[in-house]
C-alpha cells in the first residue's frame, strides 16, 4: 500500500511539473473570462487612439508610429521564449491600433467602400486560416509553441483586426446602425458562440468567431464615448477615452501578469 501510494504521488508531482511546463512554454495566454474583457478593452483603445493619432498628428505620421511600434513589439514577442503577460498584451494594443489604421487607410485614402474592405478582409482571414490549417493541421491556439505557428497566429490577429473594424464601420455608417446599436448588435453576436459551444459548435470556431466579434464589439462602444454628439457619440474625446481605457488595460494586465508568476 506505502509504495502504490508513493507511485501515485511521483506520477501526480511529474504530472504536474509537465503541466506547469507546458504552460510555460505557451506563447499565447490561457482563454479566461479576464482574457475576454481586457481583449475587448484592448480593441476599444486602439480604434480611439488610432482616431486621436490620425487626427492629431495627420495619417502618414501616425501609420508611421503605428507600424513601427508593431514591429517592434512583435519582434519582442516573437523572442521569448514563453508567454509573458506585458510583452504579449503591448503587441496586441500595437496590433489594434495599426489594423485600425489600416482599414481606414484602405477606406479614406484609397476611396474602398466599407462593404467591399470587410469582404476582402473576410477573404484575407480565410485565406490565413486555410493557409495555417493546411500548414499544421490545427487552428487551435494551445499548440503555439513553433515559429511557424506563432507566425500565422499573429498573421490572424492582424486580420481580424483589420477585418473587426471594417465590419464596426459597415454596420455603424453605411448600414446607418450607428456606434451604439452597433456595439449592442456585436454584444448579441459575441454570445452566440459562448452559447452555441454548449451545442456542440467546434470551440477553434467558436474561439476565432469571438474573436473577430471582439473587434467591433469594443470599437463601437469606444467610438460613441469618444465621438461627436454630431456623429451619434457623446463626445468625450477620442484621447480622453484611450487614456481611460488604458487604466483597465493595465490593471487587467498586471493581474494577468502576477497570477503567470505564481504559476511558474
Amino acid at each position: 500500500m506505502g509504495q502504490h501510494g508513493g507511485g501515485a504521488t511521483v506520477r501526480s508531482v511529474r504530472t504536474g511539473r509537465e503541466a506547469v511546463a507546458a504552460a510555460a512554454w505557451s506563447k499565447v495566454p490561457e482563454v479566461t473570462v479576464l482574457f475576454w474583457v481586457v481583449k475587448v478593452l484592448t480593441t476599444g483603445m486602439g480604434e480611439t487612439a488610432s482616431d486621436y493619432l490620425g487626427r492629431t498628428l495627420g495619417p502618414v505620421p501616425a501609420g508611421a508610429i503605428g507600424l513601427l511600434g508593431l514591429v517592434v513589439l512583435l519582434a519582442l514577442q516573437f523572442r521569448t521564449s514563453r508567454y509573458e503577460a506585458w510583452t504579449y498584451w503591448a503587441a496586441i494594443v500595437m496590433v489594434s491600433v495599426f489594423g485600425t489604421m489600416a482599414a481606414d487607410v484602405v477606406h479614406v485614402i484609397a476611396g474602398v467602400p466599407y462593404m467591399v474592405s470587410t469582404i476582402a478582409f473576410a477573404v484575407i482571414l480565410a485565406g490565413v486560416l486555410m493557409a495555417w490549417y493546411a500548414s499544421e493541421g490545427t487552428l487551435s491556439i494551445h499548440s503555439i509553441r513553433t515559429r511557424r505557428r506563432e507566425t500565422f497566429y499573429w498573421a490572424t490577429v492582424l486580420a481580424t483586426f483589420a477585418l473587426g473594424t471594417a465590419v464596426g464601420d459597415l454596420t455603424a455608417g453605411t448600414l446607418h446602425l450607428g456606434y451604439f446599436s452597433s456595439g449592442v448588435l456585436f454584444a448579441a453576436l459575441i454570445a452566440v458562440p459562448a452559447l452555441a459551444g454548449s451545442f456542440g459548435l467546434n470551440p477553434v470556431v467558436a474561439f476565432w468567431w469571438a474573436y473577430v466579434l471582439t473587434r467591433p464589439l469594443g470599437a463601437s462602444f469606444a467610438d460613441w464615448a469618444g465621438v461627436s454628439t454630431a456623429r451619434g457619440g457623446l463626445g468625450w474625446g477620442t484621447g480622453p477615452v484611450s487614456l481611460a481605457l488604458l487604466v483597465p488595460i493595465v490593471v487587467g494586465v498586471g493581474f494577468l501578469a502576477r497570477r503567470q508568476r505564481a504559476a511558474l
